[in-house]
């Protein structure tokens, strides 16, 4: 392998992190979404138990109360972690973006990471081709930095 092809598979590397990290958001916001969807799931089916014993009081029930309630609490717990995370890691990833010089750079990794939309969601949103969307992703992505500590972590997962 030539030096020249070596630093492109490094670039090429260090690129991928740079995504693995500004998706990093978006994830996220997922996990939220879905905690949610699972608070309701169970609430509901506790509420589907409720109206099917008529709210009448049985001594095996009484575990599953308790069960019901650590459970919900715990996911609540995790709830409200997971949106102090997104805080964090929006505060984070957005500020990075917004120390790019280049506004069109800045543009494209905020509607494509912050916002998730489609390449081409972008190129409507900031009235550009997609191709020229691309360009400007990869420019953008020359230019992001993000911790080194980050790509560390981002590579050490990778690799299990």
């Amino acid at each position: 392998m030539s030096k020249t092809e070596g630093k492109a598979l490094t670039f090429r590397e260090d690129n991928e992190k740079k995504k693995e990290y500004l998706w990093r958001y978006r994830d996220s916001v997922r996990m939220i979404s879905r905690i949610e969807s699972e608070l309701v799931e169970i609430r509901g089916m506790r509420l589907g138990r409720a109206i099917t014993y008529n709210g009448l009081p049985s001594g095996a029930g009484q575990s599953d109360l308790s069960d019901y309630a650590a459970e919900l609490d715990r996911m609540e717990r995790d709830l409200v972690n997971e949106r102090y995370n997104r805080i964090k890691l929006y505060m984070d990833i957005s500020g990075r973006i917004k120390k790019l010089k280049n506004q069109n750079e800045s543009d494209v990794l905020f509607y494509r990471y912050v916002k998730g939309l489609d390449w081409w969601e972008v190129a409507e949103k900031i009235k550009y081709s997609e191709r020229q969307v691309h360009r400007f992703h990869g420019k953008a992505l020359a230019h992001l930095q993000i911790p080194k500590e980050i790509k560390d972590v981002i590579e050490c997962q990778s690799n299990l």
